[in-house]
Order: structure tokens, then sequence, then C-alpha cells
């Protein structure tokens, strides 16, 4: 099946250009061109053979060898056999989870802290917050 670019974009965004059976770093203008770096393919997550339908909620981004080696398997499987259990987050799934992530850090280094005085809880916030937003939300 042939997808337009605008469709290809939708797909690739939704994994934020990651493989979301790998995790593996995609890259957008490489999409169906085997050998080269970032290479990537449409997969469907539920397989046709297996009902899957042509839907965009059905589509995500797959580097060549991940789409080809998960042939007709369960998503669940493919992404197993990476020591994954979901897809990589949005970009919008991203700044949120690293938000939160920046928010409970900041909350527990706060307290933390805050044992040492005053001056500990605003220095443990701080650093808390800045571990806190550089965890991998994809985790």
């Amino acid at each position: 099946m042939t997808y337009d670019t605008k469709t290809l974009r939708r797909i690739y965004d939704r994994t934020s250009g990651y493989c979301h059976l790998c995790g593996k770093k995609l890259s957008f203008s490489n999409y169906a061109y085997p050998r080269r770096k970032g290479a990537w393919e449409v997969e469907h997550s539920n397989p046709r053979v297996s009902g899957g339908s042509d839907g965009l909620n059905n589509l995500f981004p797959a580097c060549i060898q991940c789409n080809r080696a998960k042939g007709s398997y369960t998503t669940r499987t493919a992404r197993s056999w990476h020591g994954r259990r979901r897809a990589p987050l949005s970009r919008e799934g991203r700044k949120k989870t690293k938000r939160l992530n920046a928010i409970a850090g900041g909350a527990i280094g706060g307290l933390l802290g805050a044992l040492a005085g005053p001056w500990g809880a605003v220095i443990g916030a701080a650093v808390g917050a800045g571990i806190g937003k550089s965890l991998n939300p994809d985790s």
C-alpha cells in the first residue's frame, strides 16, 4: 500500500520517530529505503492476515528489520523480543511525561532536602526536578 506524505508524517509522529517494536530512532526521509540508517516501513500492529485494518489507529512506524521479522506475530510478542512492553510515546506524550517526572522529582527532592533545612528543600527540589525531567519517558 502507498501512503501520502501527510499520512506518513502522522504515522511517524505517533512514536516521535522511533520504531514501535525495538525503540530504534528512525529517519523520516528514509521511509522504504532498506540499508539506509533509520530506514523504516509502516507496520500493521494487528496484522492484516489476522483481520487487522489499514486504519490509522492500526499503523505504526517500524524499522524494516523489525517489521519483516514480526510477520504475523502479535505486537506484544515482537516487542518482547526487545524487552519492551509498549510503543514509544508521541511528542505530546513525551512532553507531558517529562513534565510530570519533573514535578514528581521536584516534590521528592524538596521533601528529602527539607531534612537539611529550608535551603536544602530548595536545592533538593531543583535537583529532583532536573533528574525527573532527564528520565527517559519511554522506560
